[in-house]
């Protein structure tokens, strides 16, 4: 006894405190996952040993003492939390409970018993709020609090868009509470952390907590310029009856201007419940919001009533709880991994826990930044996130559990690969003809190829499907390349021979034959496609995309300056900068050279872009040589001034100040007066000339492509071409190709196995075209397939 006692005790303390830190702070400690099963614990323990429950326990209230900072309320009708299930067996377990209180009958092997009705909708995450409407008016607004006595957050529910100040229409009861959830959207969520950390403010670990955190800020200033939104998913006090179903309420709650979910359903028996719960569990990651679970409420008020209520929660109400996104685990290890950018990146080995159904035992930690963020030291306790298929990351330091022999990560002097020297990077932001150089975030081995690592990992992306298309050569069979040294660059794989491979692991005469001809086969990629494949920081698909088509050829790509490269939609200087260096390094160059040597003939090579010839002007030539105190008014009144860039060279003093007032006249004519400055315009005009795209150049009309403007959206499976190669081809005819079907989207392809996002084309009433009359109308434009 003396045990169960002490251990109850224990559990009280703990639980109080947690519940003080997420309900009262908004700043939780450990995962929801872990309160779950301390809660259990005490749970079970009470049951056991049932004369030790006393009323101030955790099991027997809800939340935490109202804030002393608000006002406090006190609910008439107590706000409850659920009771939790997190196996099927629970739910059905539920539901006997549910049948039997009802005195319904049971089901037994020679019949399934009586199906309940439910209510089912998603758990969202957020902070549950009360919401008191006299005559429809908004009087009043309550957070849970320990579920009797809540915070008075009136002026901040105020500024929550989606809450109505005045119910819509006629009908409604003289009292009516309505009870939901404020929440945030993650797109919302990561809105909000970008702007704190730009103004240094305190960013969030969750939606959460943001949610929470926004809503009862002592400022409602600071609340109304929060991304936060309301879901109903009941009532409370009232004066006379809406309807006779829970659902019924919501629907009638709605059209007096109350935001329900979208995914609220109505379920017939236990097993429509348990199928919503794994067809929400499936779509949850593409969820505008976080959920940590479904709700299911029996649908009849009658039957609420007749059910009642235990001490914390109705008998009628239960959430099925998803497998927990986060979790608590130690922190064994940091090592270090090399990119084949160089970059040497932390990585957490854990403790393996399981984290949304998968065992996790290593974590990103992104950076040493993030490291510094989080405060993190080697045995840690820490929380772990994961997030449907996003990479495990470690989002908190639980510090009242660190042990006195905690140790701080330090970086490596020298790469963990290849001995050779790791720097940090440094940033360099260029703006008005200045240059500001700061420490950048990342770390990077200067061993380059000479490192096997980068190698490794250049020759893994050159080869992957979206670049070469090299099909056979996996991440290990690359490594045992590497390894063997029969692959030193890129260029090496087109140098391999039959008796090279034959013998490696996994590799045998039909699998050697078939890589062979898979290399062979790649001998013709699209410009875009090698200009992907290099692997030049910073210029993913999309760039690459529009480094082929406007530049139109290999050689002017690698011949384009930095200040040509800024002509380009999309690219800023400094990611011009980073592929000017690329094709500058001689061994870059080598790479390519020998590439080329191997017989590759790249296709789509032609002409420069019209629209890419004809975007240049001397006015704004000149605004991005960026010189200082000269924007592009003052940019363009030097040009209409002297009309070429000589004439701006041998401008005397008198001649300038025509043009511009005295502080820019002085700064054009200090800017000119530097070689260096001098030089780089002349050698930026004089490839404008020979890419003939100066602003004195021919020009040709510019014809607009046939699709430029229209967004498309592909779904199903195509059967004459990959979904890669239709996509190619509506970007070839100027088409934006999204992942989303939204109003805006002009036609959608679906092919067979379509679904949701065919599903929301017909009901937007968007054109949609099935795979035969998508390649009709690619034909109509002349592209073949």
């Amino acid at each position: 006894m003396t045990a169960a006692k002490n251990r109850i005790l224990e559990l009280r303390a703990e639980l109080d405190q947690h519940n003080y830190r997420y309900h009262v702070l908004d700043e939780p400690s450990i995962p929801d996952a872990e309160y779950d099963r301390l809660f259990h614990e005490l749970k079970a323990l009470e049951a056991a040993n049932p004369e030790l429950i006393t009323s101030d326990s955790p099991t027997q209230r809800v939340g935490s003492a109202a804030l002393s900072a608000f006002t406090q309320v006190r609910h008439e009708v107590p706000m409850l939390s659920l009771g939790n299930a997190f196996e099927e067996t629970d739910m059905r377990e539920f539901d006997r409970r549910v049948t039997e209180g009802l005195d319904l009958p049971v089901g037994d092997l020679f019949g399934g018993g009586a199906a309940v009705e439910y209510s089912c909708e998603p758990k969202l995450d957020g902070l549950a709020v009360s919401l008191l409407y006299q005559d429809g008016v908004l009087v009043r607004g309550a957070t849970r609090g320990d579920g009797t006595t809540g915070e008075d957050i009136s002026v901040n529910v105020r500024t929550v868009r989606n809450i109505p100040l005045k119910l819509h229409g006629t009908g409604w009861p003289a009292t009516l509470e309505v009870r939901g959830e404020v929440f945030m959207s993650k797109a919302g969520f990561e809105r909000l952390n970008a702007s704190q950390l730009e103004v240094g403010g305190k960013t969030f670990a969750n939606p959460r907590n943001a949610a929470a955190g926004s809503l009862r800020q002592l400022d409602s200033k600071i609340t109304a310029n929060r991304p936060l939104e309301f879901c109903c998913y009941g009532i409370g006090q009232i004066s006379a009856d809406i309807a006779d179903t829970h659902i019924g309420n919501l629907k009638q709650l709605q059209v007096w201007g109350m935001p329900i979910s979208h995914e609220l359903k109505l379920a017939h028996g236990i097993d429509e419940c348990l199928d919503y719960y794994r067809d929400i569990g499936e779509r949850r990651n593409g969820l505008a919001y976080e959920i940590d679970g479904v709700v299911f409420k029996v649908n009849s008020i009658a039957s609420q009533r007749e059910l009642g209520f235990r001490a914390r929660e109705p008998r009628w109400a239960i959430a099925h709880k998803f497998p927990a996104m986060e979790e608590l685990t130690e922190l064994l290890d940091v090592e270090f991994q090399v990119g084949r950018t160089g970059a040497v990146t932390p990585v957490a080995r854990l403790k393996p826990v399981k984290v949304a159904g998968v065992t996790v035992a290593n974590a990103t930690l992104h950076n040493m930044d993030e490291v510094a963020r989080l405060g993190l030291m080697i045995g840690d306790t820490v929380i772990i996130r994961r997030a449907g298929d996003v990479i495990p990351q470690v989002v908190q330091v639980v510090l009242e559990r660190r042990p006195d022999n905690a140790r701080p990560v330090q970086i490596p002097e020298q790469c963990p690969v290849c001995g050779s020297q790791v720097e940090r990077t440094q940033l360099v932001k260029r703006s008005k003809g200045r240059e500001t150089v700061s420490e950048g975030a990342v770390y990077r081995c200067v061993g380059r190829l000479a490192c096997g690592a980068q190698l490794k990992q250049a020759i893994i992306h050159f080869v992957s499907r979206r670049a070469m298309d090299i099909e056979g050569l996996g991440d290990k069979s690359v490594e045992q390349l590497v390894d063997e040294g029969l692959v030193r660059s890129p260029a090496d794989l087109y140098a391999l021979k039959f008796d090279d491979i034959v013998d490696l692991e996994g590799f045998a005469e039909v699998s050697s034959n078939k890589l062979l001809s898979a290399i062979e086969d790649s001998k013709k990629p699209g410009l875009a496609r090698f200009i992907y494949a290099l692997g030049i920081p910073d210029v993913g698909e999309e760039t690459a995309k529009v480094l082929a088509r406007s530049l139109g050829s290999l050689e002017r790509v690698q011949q384009a300056l930095p200040h040509v490269l800024t002509y380009l939609p999309d690219v800023g200087l400094e990611v011009a900068h980073e592929i000017h260096s690329f094709f500058e390094d001689a061994h870059n160059q080598q790479v390519i050279e020998d590439l080329l040597k191997h017989d590759l003939q790249i296709q789509d090579q032609g002409k420069l872009g019209a629209e890419f010839a004809a975007s240049t002007t001397l006015g704004g030539f000149l605004d991005k040589l960026h010189i200082p105190s000269v924007g592009p008014g003052g940019a363009q009144k030097l040009a209409d001034r002297f009309g070429s860039l000589e004439g701006v060279f041998g401008a005397d003093w008198l001649d300038m100040r025509q043009a511009l007032p005295e502080k820019q006249a002085n700064s054009v004519r200090e800017f000119f007066a530097v070689e260096d400055n001098r030089l780089l315009a002349e050698a930026a005009e004089k490839q404008l000339r020979d890419f003939g795209m100066h602003w004195q150049s021919e020009k040709k009309v510019v014809e607009g492509l046939p699709l430029a403007g229209q967004t498309w959206v592909l779904t199903g499976s195509l059967e004459l071409m990959s979904r890669d190669v239709a996509k190619d081809k509506l970007e070839s005819l100027g088409a934006k190709v999204a992942g989303s079907v939204s109003a805006k989207t002009h036609c959608v392809v679906a092919g067979p196995g379509a679904g949701s996002k065919l599903a929301k084309a017909n009901e937007l009433g968007l054109k949609v075209l099935d795979e035969e009359a998508f390649v009709e109308f690619l034909s109509k434009h002349g592209i073949l397939v």
